[in-house]
């Protein structure tokens, strides 16, 4: 998300058309849309960790929206972008690259297992990840089926349900350790697979968490080399991936 910012902010500046104000190319020289981002997806993790399901369903697609216009606001960058391309900014989440272990590991254990997604994402978002990426599922399920939002167990026994499955024959497989221990808590089994930037517990919370002993399968960020993460999964259930072909 921050080579999106850089390149809609790169663009806006060096537009012939473009009216900004000096201050406003001010704070643009000056911002890190590296923090900005940080702040942008920090506004979505206060949303699903205190959400209440008895309250109108806002989808994520609509709150990176809102969130985006309001950061926009508090970092004193009004003018930056005109309202239809903050929409498009906020869109920007629909096309994110998967990581270069995925494919070739949703291949390796689709071999064995069905797949299904289970995102805080909307429909929409996801049927947008799913096509850019590539990525093949038996089912995608969104936190919009159950109108709440991981952790609640609202969305992981729904989804179990929906599979007609006991959620003890379900496992989760995830880069969070929070939507890991939701998961735990309604019965899942679970897999944790290390990536950079992404996990939100402290160092010392990690460590914790590998004391207590509810992670079933640990892949740490280093298992496997250049083919870890979902490969390295794979691997630990005894599933060939050399060779492996893709459409």
């Amino acid at each position: 998300m921050v080579d999106a910012l850089t390149a809609f902010a790169s663009e806006k500046l060096n537009s012939a058309s473009a009216s900004l104000s000096s201050a406003v190319r001010l704070v643009v020289a000056d911002i890190s849309w590296d923090d900005f981002a940080y702040q942008w997806e920090d506004a979505y993790s206060r949303l699903v960790d205190t959400y209440d399901p008895s309250t109108p369903f806002v989808t994520v697609s609509e709150f990176h929206h809102t969130s985006l216009v309001q950061l926009v606001k508090d970092e004193n960058l009004s003018g930056l972008w005109s309202p239809e391309e903050l929409r498009e900014l906020s869109q920007q989440w629909h096309f994110l690259h998967p990581w270069l272990d995925v494919p070739r590991g949703f291949a390796a254990l689709a071999q064995q297992f069905p797949l299904y997604a289970l995102s805080n994402g909307d429909k929409e978002l996801l049927s947008d990840l799913t096509t850019f990426g590539k990525l093949h599922w038996t089912r995608a399920f969104s936190a919009e089926d159950f109108h709440a939002y991981k952790p609640s167990p609202l969305v992981y026994n729904g989804a179990a349900a929906a599979c007609q499955l006991p959620t003890r024959e379900c496992a989760l497989v995830a880069a969070h350790l929070g939507d890991l221990k939701g998961a735990k808590k309604c019965g899942y089994q679970t897999i944790y697979v290390e990536r950079g930037f992404e996990e939100h517990f402290t160092p010392e919370e990690v460590e914790e968490a590998k004391k207590e002993g509810w992670v079933d399968m640990w892949v740490e960020a280093g298992d496997g080399g250049d083919e870890g993460g979902f490969l390295e999964v794979a691997r630990r259930f005894g599933i060939e991936v050399s060779d492996l072909g893709l459409d």
